[in-house]
């Protein structure tokens, strides 16, 4: 077996200086894992353990091993957890003990889960409490160049752009620039001179599937380093090739990050999750806490994780989210053009947002009794869509990856029924 540079960490005994590399450890402290850990071995062997067991499962370093594959360098140390919630929570603490500063940012409009740590990066008002949040969290402006202030008509890596116009060149973009000054006045007024992190989620999901300006995260990623902060991409919703052109959302903008979380389509409905890390880092983490998890990387997760990478790959469902995905955005921008309340149409692959609109000139939000009613039409005619946005505006689109052009043809074909129905009844 080849060298796994990769990590799974379950328990991450830290009374182990003697180790020479990176191993895989799902389980607790042990002899047999610390003395294969202070060999340096190149044919690691895999560890689940309960308090009192320590027993090998060739799925565990398996899998980590397929992972760790798809993921540049340094990004090679994996934490198996349970949910998208659970791996955020980490990657906070992560970032933390790692820069030893307490401020996080997140966009607004953000949704990075809801346990009591996360909850405070999640800037969605239903999420919100009137009970005490999570310290140290605090939001940006969400660079959202079809609602936000500034945006043009040439700002998203999408073949679907948005209807404001712009004097920008294909390869600049003055919203970008605006979006950036927004950012630096929040690192100036609103953190400390050193930060923990920056969270940003590829293309934002609970939001309404918002994508930002071309080079904006490259540019933020640069002024959270400057700061001493580490830059965190939550895959939880684009990862695993669901954007097409890229099996990451981190790599359609050009950038690296720190910390990568993934769950959801890890494990293809299954309770699985994933922290992905530099050594540096995890190193930073291990000198902190003892890091315990009981179920994350568990001999079952592993051998699902390993057979949805082995059905992504075998089935082409990237590229296909790339060849249906652009299909089906193409199809939905024409009913842009055709009605005044579809107000934008965007996304990547086989992530696709409709926000509904008064009009096209305000650009105000549908009413959300409207959107729902046009939601409506489409179950009852056996669509079945999510919605999104702060004012619950804008439907998401975010099929299974097999699905195929009949299908979407269906899609667009139902879609287009319900918001003339709704049209027809506007008008009486």
């Amino acid at each position: 077996m080849s060298d796994l540079k990769g990590v799974i960490e379950g328990h991450l005994p830290t009374p182990l200086p003697a180790r020479k590399g990176p191993g895989v450890l799902r389980g607790g402290p042990c002899p047999t894992a610390a003395s294969w850990r202070s060999t340096g071995s190149t044919s690691p062997p895999s560890w689940c353990t309960s308090r009192s067991l320590c027993c090998s499962h060739p799925p565990i370093h398996e899998y980590a091993e397929k992972l760790s594959a798809l993921l540049p360098d340094p990004l090679k140390v994996i934490f198996l957890v349970n949910s998208g919630s659970e791996a955020n929570d980490l990657a906070m603490l992560m970032a933390r003990a790692h820069s030893k500063n307490t401020d996080i940012i997140s966009f607004r409009g953000a949704y990075h889960g809801c346990s009591p740590y996360t909850i405070g990066l999640s800037n969605v008002g239903q999420f919100k409490m009137t009970l005490p949040g999570a310290v140290g969290c605090q939001s940006t402006m969400c660079p959202d160049v079809f609602r936000g202030p500034w945006g043009g008509s040439h700002c998203r890596d999408s073949p679907v752009q948005t209807i404001r116009k712009c004097s920008c060149a294909p390869d600049c973009c003055h919203a970008e620039d605006q979006y950036i000054e927004q950012f630096k006045d929040t690192l100036s007024t609103c953190v400390g001179k050193s930060i923990a992190g920056f969270f940003a989620e590829p293309i934002q999901g609970v939001n309404g599937f918002v994508q930002y300006p071309k080079g904006f995260l490259k540019e933020a990623f640069q002024l959270v380093r400057e700061r001493g902060g580490v830059c965190i991409a939550d895959e939880v919703q684009t990862g695993f090739g669901r954007l097409g052109s890229h099996f990451w959302g981190f790599q359609t903008h050009g950038v690296l990050p720190d910390i990568v979380t993934m769950a959801k389509g890890i494990g293809n409905g299954f309770p699985m999750a994933a922290v992905v890390t530099t050594p540096e880092i995890a190193k930073s983490l291990a000198k902190c806490v003892l890091h315990f998890n009981t179920f994350g990387g568990n001999p079952m997760a592993c051998a699902i994780g390993s057979a949805v990478l082995e059905v992504i790959k075998e089935e082409k469902l990237q590229e296909n989210s790339q060849e249906v995905g652009t299909y089906l955005l193409l199809k939905l921008a024409k009913l842009q053009d055709e009605f005044e309340i579809i107000g934008d149409v965007r996304g990547k692959g086989l992530m696709i947002g409709i926000e509904m609109v008064k009009d096209k000139t305000s650009r105000q939000p549908l009413p959300r009794e409207e959107v729902s009613q046009i939601h409506e039409d489409c179950r009852q005619m056996g669509l079945i869509v999510g919605r999104g946005g702060l004012f619950s505006q804008t439907f998401r689109i975010a099929p299974s990856l097999c699905i195929t052009k009949p299908e979407a043809d269906f899609a667009v074909d139902v879609f287009r029924a319900a918001v003339t129905q709704h049209m027809e009844r506007r008008a009486k």
